[in-house]
């Protein structure tokens, strides 16, 4: 008898792990204290002020608007939600919070102030 094995021994297919060099920490970039362009909050606050009434007057006008509100086809898949929306006082409230998303856009616009690129200081002036 043979004290060999039938099958030839495979070699490590996974050579020991060395160990890992330290993480290096990726340099950031310095924060922008600088604002956005003038030009790009002014859009940015049109839009807003745009979305804002937009959804106000639909939150607003919905819940009273019958063709819309008491036959809608999710209310009457849902009659235990449909029971509780079609209550006076729940389309009021409803419909105070469209006026509340109105009223946010509105202030957003009326307090609005543009956010100035900050200037490098200069040495002071002497004659």
């Amino acid at each position: 008898m043979s004290t060999q094995p039938d099958h030839p021994v495979q070699s490590n297919l996974f050579p020991p792990a060395e160990p890992a060099p330290p993480p290096t920490p990726s340099p950031k970039p310095p924060p922008s204290d600088q604002p956005n362009p003038i030009w790009f909050q002014r859009i940015s606050l049109f839009i807003l002020v745009l979305f804002c009434i937009y959804l106000g007057l639909i939150v607003t006008v919905l819940p009273w608007w019958t063709a819309l509100w008491d036959h809608n086809l999710f209310f009457a898949a849902h009659p235990r939600l449909w029971s509780i929306l079609q209550l006076g006082p729940v389309r009021g409230i409803i419909s105070g919070l469209g006026l509340l998303d109105i009223w946010i856009g509105i202030s957003e616009a009326i307090t609005y102030r543009d956010l100035r690129p900050l200037k490098p200081e200069s040495p002071p002036h002497v004659p």
